[in-house]
């Protein structure tokens, strides 16, 4: 008979191990490894530490399944993995053992899930590329109406006969200043007179 291991996590400063390790060391742990961090955290050195020191025989014991795993993938990994290594896992809470043949169904039924899960993913994905490619005039920041740069551009060009600041223009016409400005100076670069847009 190997040897029971223990892993014991917490997600915050606020959060203790107690209840944790008094239920890993009722159910015959020998060894705990602490863990302080979030489980979206990909790095959890103590995680790493304790998987490094199973061997053979032992059994990796955990209060509950989300204080291992991130996700019904990252929990098929992990167990996969040691159980190729010929180490078992248990969890307390939710009373699975992996190296019984209960255990052993309801591994391939987590298998069966996650590949579920990342079907759904995939389609969800491959669904909303679809719908934003039929929306796609419609994504993204709008464009400013042709019609009132043209009007905010003939505005600006006679603004010392009608008296407006690009302030007034840019209420009137909704059109900002920089657009108008560098519409402008476009215009300009190319030698035409700014009304010449109206019409």
């Amino acid at each position: 008979m190997g040897e029971l291991i223990g892993y014991a996590r917490v997600s915050t400063s606020e959060q203790d191990y107690a209840l944790q390790v008094e239920h890993l060391e009722i159910n015959g742990c020998t060894k705990i490894f602490y863990e302080k961090k979030s489980g979206k955290d990909t790095g959890r050195p103590e995680l790493k530490k304790a998987l490094e020191y199973l061997r053979e025989g032992d059994k990796l014991v955990v209060y509950k399944i989300d204080r291992l795993a991130r996700s019904t993938r990252d929990l098929q990994n992990i167990v996969h993995d040691l159980q190729e290594k010929g180490i078992g896992v248990a969890f307390i809470k939710e009373q699975i053992d992996f190296s019984t043949a209960a255990g052993k169904l309801m591994f391939t039924m987590l298998g069966a899930i996650a590949e579920f899960e990342r079907d759904l993913i995939n389609e969800r994905t491959r669904e909303g590329r679809e719908r934003a490619k039929k929306l796609g005039k419609h994504l993204g920041r709008k464009g400013q109406d042709t019609k009132e740069i043209r009007r905010a551009l003939k505005l600006f060009a006679n603004r010392e006969i009608n008296g407006l600041s690009v302030n007034d223009i840019v209420k009137q016409t909704g059109v900002p200043r920089s657009t108008i400005y560098a519409k402008a100076k476009e215009i300009n670069d190319k030698e035409m007179r700014p009304y010449a847009w109206g019409h």
